[in-house]
């Protein structure tokens, strides 16, 4: 009677492991329909089958466990109660979990699907107003372009400000570069002899453009000559 009772615990135990991989495969399927950004109106065939199953799977499993609590209780022996108590309340806190997690995801998914078919709605009675109300479309299509006429201007006026700042940097460094010339101007002329030397070589400059003019001009009357 112990062996058969072994193994019919172990049978059933092997069973309910079964039934908790299933179960947490479904899961996985059932899941992505919560985190889908589109939901249907209505829940798909394909939704509604992986929704069944998961309950029928939860089901079988608490059968499982009863017959389990039964097995257990019907045990003369008390040399494997220990482990087998603690296998079983494994079992049902799994079963918890899995019905909780059920509970969650179906509420996600009711919750995602009538925000999306109150948008729906929503839009849907925006479009009738506008159909049925011709001058009130208009209206608010002049208002959209008014806003985006005020989007544009207020973008030149940051363009402009950008410009005008560009402009006066500008100015600041052309004063700056100014001010230094004159400073180094006026450090060049306190400097003895520098004065007769900028015009020694501006002399220099006069001089050879002369003699390259001159030449050149000799080449020119050389070249009508022996044409």
């Amino acid at each position: 009677m112990a062996t058969s009772t072994g193994g019919g615990w172990a049978q059933l135990r092997q069973q309910a492991r079964s039934l908790e991989t299933q179960t947490e495969s479904l899961f996985h399927t059932y899941s992505q329909y919560a985190s889908m950004s589109q939901l249907p109106p209505k829940p798909s065939e394909e939704e509604q089958r992986v929704e069944g199953q998961i309950q029928s799977l939860l089901e079988k499993r608490e059968s499982l466990i009863g017959q389990l609590t039964r097995l257990l209780d019907s045990e003369a022996t008390l040399t494997s109660s220990a482990l087998k108590q603690n296998n079983l309340a494994r079992h049902r806190e799994v079963l918890s979990e899995h019905r909780r997690e059920l509970n969650r995801l179906s509420s996600s998914i009711s919750e995602a699907r009538d925000r999306a078919n109150l948008l729906s709605n929503v839009r849907s009675d925006i479009d009738a107003y506008r159909s049925s109300n011709p001058h009130a479309a208009e209206a608010e299509y002049m208002l959209e372009e008014r806003g985006r006429i005020d989007n544009s201007h207020n973008m030149m006026d940051r363009v402009l400000s950008q410009a005008y700042a560009v402009n006066e940097s500008f100015g600041l460094q052309r004063e700056t570069l100014a001010s230094i010339n004159r400073r180094i101007v006026g450090a060049a002329g306190q400097i003895p002899g520098v004065n007769s030397l900028i015009g020694k070589i501006g002399a220099k400059r006069r001089r050879d453009g002369i003699i390259l003019g001159c030449f050149i001009g000799f080449c020119f009357l050389m070249l009508l000559f022996f044409r």
